[in-house]
């Protein structure tokens, strides 16, 4: 087996405003356990190992200009088992409950992403709602851009 086979993970970064605030994270401190369990599993059994290749499935897509958007509506338990067989699956106590988070970021440099902000989108679904965070998301990229 080479080097080739198993790629360095991405690195994932949250981006911080002028003012050293990170939406990502103020979002993220808002969630319920569960939630951020969810969060944190799919940063570390999903994005980080196919950083930009989310793309070619069903966790992610490409909203343009360098926008992405990390789409999760899995349980705990299928993140967990992603990719694991039989026996060696794991299960955590009501770890079946499906979510709908949404996450924006950025893909950039040596395999790093950077993490604008969130939102959960099983509370609220509406075109609208979706259009208002892009649209936030967009001017954190913007604004990210004009300070590198």
């Amino acid at each position: 087996m080479t080097d080739d086979d198993h790629p360095q993970p991405w690195t994932v970064e949250t981006w911080e405003d002028g003012n050293g605030r990170s939406p990502f994270g103020k979002w993220y401190l808002k969630l319920h356990e569960y939630d951020q369990a969810i969060v944190d599993a799919t940063i570390e059994h999903v994005l980080q190992p196919l950083g930009m290749d989310i793309c070619e499935t069903e966790w992610g897509k490409s909203l343009g200009e360098g926008l992405y958007e990390l789409r999760i509506r899995a349980s705990l338990n299928a993140i967990l088992n992603r990719g694991i067989s039989g026996e060696e699956q794991v299960s955590v106590p009501g770890g079946d409950k499906t979510v709908l988070l949404r996450i924006f970021c950025t893909f950039h440099g040596q395999r790093i992403v950077l993490l604008f902000q969130g939102y959960d989108k099983g509370k609220d679904a509406s075109d609208k709602r979706q259009q208002s965070e892009i649209k936030r998301a967009r001017k954190h990229l913007k604004t990210w851009k004009k300070e590198k």
